[in-house]
């Protein structure tokens, strides 16, 4: 798809695509607001070449089976660079989005700003970053694909900062372009495949799957299925534990059993279909926190998961990114909690392991959505409990909470690692002393 023109690349993915005329602005001379030589010349060229009046087509088509605007870039127009009138129609398709309660989906291939308009071509960042903010306010959701390339103003100022960024395989993603940027601007870190390991894109997505993959994701986050107050996540279905464990000890146990469901095993069968986010947007990924946006009983549901490792800051600060994604579009939230407590090496301390967990801790407490828990393994300190819902949280019936893992009490009271047992006694960690205590709700059955 990238070397082919905009409209056929919408025509791939949308039906009945409508174009949005034009917007009027000020300046139309010949060669554009500075007078540059030529440039008259070389948007004549670039509409014979590409058929277009200019490197953005916006329009609004139906995705799937829903409606959505699309802002589609046309690399072959002076490299996708944008300028006054490129920037003035993003500026409307925006606009036209929350005017229509649309998500809009960003078809990005742009080598940047365009030069032979100067600093009114660069001021274009700050237009278009204001109508994504206005957009996000209004609960509308905004999808970017990451075409070759995306570079320069395009990358910082529309795509990086979507609520889903999606990228074509090998496509060159970069702040600099490869010929003002660092000489190895080939490499791993300019390219789609290192955005994604850096935690700066969500899915790297071929061209073939492209349509359905913005299809579920449309549906998903279509204002019209998340219209009103959003009830509460329903709780997943718990394994059939037949007893509650006798002792703490046996209640660590029980959640540290090789053979006990893992959050794999809840996410399957609690949704339909599920949309994975990935990465912190700050340069890191943890796979021991699965994050996304789910369809169950034919609502939307955002999930943060953890699966039983100790989660390092990306991971804190990915489950805090899909809270607030989740509150900004009036998504109810599920989280499953099962660690044994938050990363806590020279590397993670490096890495803002604190602000991390602070940043969770309180994108949960912030939240106007509804936020549902299920503590399903183990539940370590800090690390859990920042996942956790104040007031809406339940356990299962193999699944423990603690204000430290028993071993890391029995060292902190200094007492023999042997005692380990005797302190988880002591704790009242297990799903039955929870309830007694108010921590929990109920244990999930």
């Amino acid at each position: 798809m990238a070397e082919t023109g905009a409209r056929v690349l919408v025509e791939a993915i949308a039906r009945r695509f409508e174009r949005f005329e034009p917007p009027a602005v000020a300046c139309r001379e010949p060669d554009g607001p500075l007078g540059w030589p030529g440039y008259g010349a070389q948007r004549e060229r670039a509409a014979r070449a590409t058929g277009s009046d200019e490197s953005v087509v916006c329009g609004r088509g139906v995705v799937g089976e829903l409606e959505a605007v699309l802002v589609a870039f046309d690399f072959g127009f002076l490299g996708g660079s944008v300028g006054q009138d490129a920037g003035a129609r993003i500026v409307a398709a925006f606009d036209h989005a929350r005017g229509h309660r649309l998500p809009v989906i960003s078809l990005v291939a742009s080598g940047g700003s365009r030069m032979q308009e100067g600093i009114l071509a660069l001021s274009q960042l700050q237009r278009i970053a204001e109508a994504c903010l206005r957009t996000r306010r209004e609960g509308i959701a905004h999808i970017a694909v990451l075409r070759n390339p995306t570079t320069g103003g395009m990358w910082a100022s529309l795509a990086a900062g979507a609520d889903v960024v999606l990228a074509q395989p090998g496509a060159a993603v970069a702040f600099g372009g490869t010929r003002v940027g660092n000489p190895r601007g080939t490499g791993e870190p300019f390219t789609a495949e290192g955005k994604f390991a850096d935690g700066q894109v969500d899915r790297i997505v071929d061209d073939a799957e492209l349509p359905g993959v913005l299809a579920e994701l449309v549906r998903l986050l279509h204002p019209s299925r998340l219209a009103g107050p959003p009830e509460p996540a329903p709780l997943p279905e718990a394994p059939d534990v037949p007893d509650l464990p006798a002792s703490g000890w046996e209640a660590v146990s029980r959640a540290r059993a090789a053979d006990r469901p893992r959050a794999g095993w809840y996410l399957d069968r609690y949704f339909s279909a599920r949309f994975e986010i990935s990465g912190d947007r700050a340069g890191g990924t943890d796979p021991g926190m699965l994050c996304g946006l789910g369809e169950h009983a034919g609502r939307t549901v955002a999930f943060a998961a953890q699966t039983g490792t100790a989660n390092t800051p990306a991971g804190f600060r990915t489950a805090a990114r899909l809270v607030r994604l989740a509150d900004q579009l009036g998504i109810p939230v599920l989280t499953l909690v099962d660690t044994p407590g938050a990363a806590n090496g020279a590397e993670a301390e490096r890495d803002g392991a604190g602000p991390a967990i602070a940043e969770l801790f309180t994108a949960v407490a912030a939240a106007r959505v509804p936020v549902t828990t299920l503590v399903i393994g183990e539940g370590g300190s800090g690390g859990a409990l920042a996942l956790t819902s104040p007031d809406r949280t339940w356990i299962t019936a193999d699944a423990y909470f603690a204000v430290i893992v028993p071993e890391s009490g029995a060292a902190i009271l200094k007492r023999d690692p042997s005692e380990a047992p005797e302190v988880a006694d002591l704790m009242r960690l297990r799903p039955q002393d929870l309830v007694a205590l108010g921590f929990v709700r109920g244990i999930a059955r």
